[in-house]
């Protein structure tokens, strides 16, 4: 029996469909919170067990997520988190929202995408959406999940309904949260994208239909690379004007204040977050498959990996001007997050500076007031480290404070003040400073 699309339109629009989101991290998360806020029973779906624990008592793992936003919707049993997937087939959609990541050789890293697709491939029935909002390269919606989906004899458009849709969360932005950001939708046939725009047209300011999945994943890597290009053009202007005299961030403020033609973009010590750094290595790869060389994005990847060897190295510098040795030094690590007033620490650059610093046997500590530890990490499985406090004497008796991040928390007038030498890599401290390196 053929289900139809407009039955399940009006089951979303009178919230009696129930929506499934597949990992619950910094995706996943605030998309549950959104669809609980609009009247929809939620089951979230997640492979860790203390993450699953904490949800059911009404508690949150995500800064930017409070306990009180979840917690009254697990008590009326609106919001079910469960790591039993087989809970699958209970859902009228299901959304996607699994880690995307490289793997040694830069190569996409497809797994979980394809190992949850299996999943509900075992518990799909008809009338079902599922909508992948992970980060990919163009094709995977219809050329690695279709199959699997239809493998099961049912057919896409007909049986069930099958979109991509990117996730665009910035963590920590107060303006543009969830709902706010308009929603880019891509459905393997009309059918498909009809049902699926309905569903994020309940939730979102305003949904972007496109011609297909693969313009929809396309968009999101041009988004992203478009970021990594310009951080990496800032990136290597900051080292060609250091070595002029010259403040890349002054340059910059004085180029914004042209109305047209120019939009600001800022360096740091590298780049972080889940998007930026793996992104456009999705295209890079997929780019093979129609012999061309991604040159100008390679190259920005390239600048871009290499900021944290350049803070270590001005580090270095600062300290033997000093009269003090990197063996041995100890050093302070402000900001192990990868961006300002967030817990999220994926690909941080600070990771890649602590790892870098430890090498060159320097004893090496972080203060981060929103990552209590620092463990677990797929690159960095040695690192285990503990947020120490801030204090007059802590700061003092460090060789070397280096921000990395520049969380609004942070008195640094006071950090500068009790500190023998500080590299500032995010122009937390303007001006001139005897004891302060830009880096």
């Amino acid at each position: 029996m053929e289900v139809k699309v407009s039955d399940l339109q009006l089951k979303i629009k009178n919230r009696e469909a129930s929506v499934g989101v597949i990992g619950l991290g910094y995706v996943g998360l605030p998309l549950v919170r959104a669809f609980l806020n609009q009247g929809f029973p939620v089951i979230g779906f997640d492979v860790d067990e203390k993450k699953i624990s904490m949800l059911k008592q009404g508690k949150s793992y995500i800064h930017q997520i409070k306990g009180e936003d979840i917690k009254p919707f697990v008590k009326e049993g609106q919001f079910k988190p469960t790591s039993d997937l087989s809970k699958l087939k209970q859902v009228d959609a299901a959304l996607i929202c699994v880690p995307t990541p490289l793997d040694a050789h830069k190569n996409p890293d497809l797994s979980y995408v394809l190992n949850t697709t299996k999943v509900i491939s075992k518990n799909l029935r008809k009338g079902q959406l599922v909508v992948l909002e992970s980060t990919t390269y163009p094709g995977t919606t219809e050329e690695e999940m279709l199959p699997v989906l239809e493998s099961t004899g049912m057919k896409v458009g007909k049986d069930f309904y099958l979109a991509y849709s990117p996730e665009r969360e910035n963590p920590g932005d107060k303006i543009y949260a969830t709902t706010k950001i308009p929603k880019i939708v891509g459905g393997v046939t009309p059918d498909c994208l009809a049902v699926a725009q309905t569903l994020y047209d309940q939730i979102v300011v305003k949904t972007v239909p496109v011609s297909s999945p693969s313009v929809a994943e396309a968009s999101k890597l041009l988004e992203n690379i478009f970021r990594s290009v310009n951080i990496a053009l800032v990136n290597e202007l900051k080292m060609i004007f250091e070595r002029m005299g010259i403040d890349i961030w002054e340059v910059i403020d004085a180029a914004s204040t042209k109305p047209f033609g120019f939009m600001p973009f800022y360096p740091g010590p590298g780049y972080g977050g889940h998007c930026i750094p793996v992104d456009p290595f999705y295209l890079t790869w997929k780019a093979k498959e129609v012999d061309y060389p991604t040159k100008f994005i390679e190259l920005a990847g390239e600048i871009n990996t290499f900021m944290p060897y350049y803070v270590v190295s001005k580090t270095i510098d600062a300290l033997n001007e000093r009269k003090r040795s990197i063996y041995g030094a100890k050093i302070l690590v402000l900001g192990i997050a990868y961006k300002k007033d967030v817990d999220d620490q994926r690909e941080s650059p600070s990771l890649k500076l602590i790892q870098l610093l430890q090498k060159k046997g320097a004893k090496v500590a972080y203060n981060d007031p929103y990552v209590p530890r620092s463990f677990g990490h797929r690159e960095y499985p040695d690192l285990d480290l503990k947020s120490v406090p801030l204090s007059e004497e802590t700061l003092k008796s460090f060789d070397a404070v280096i921000i990395a991040t520049n969380h609004s928390m942070y008195d640094f007038d006071w950090i500068v003040k009790n500190s023998f030498l500080v590299i500032d890599t995010r122009n937390a401290i303007p001006g001139y400073k005897p004891n302060v390196i830009k880096a």
